[in-house]
């Protein structure tokens, strides 16, 4: 999956953090989401905006920026 296609980052939302879709629903609310318990199905039912590739891209974003900062 590309999750190029799904994580947007625009300065002027969100403070520049990464985004769903040009959405104001950030990575990072995603995490805190799953964090406190909710499932994917929680998740999707709460914003049906999104959809499970969202949720999957968020995934993608987090494991390559965690190996980019690994191979810093």
């Amino acid at each position: 999956m590309e999750y190029m296609d799904r994580i947007t980052v625009e300065p002027d939302k969100r403070s520049g953090k990464p985004c769903i879709r040009h959405m104001r629903i950030t990575v990072y609310d995603v995490f805190d989401w799953l964090a406190a318990g909710m499932s994917h199905e929680d998740i999707l039912a709460d914003y049906p905006e999104l959809t499970i590739e969202d949720i999957q891209a968020c995934y993608k974003f987090a494991a390559d920026r965690e190996k980019r900062l690994i191979s810093a």
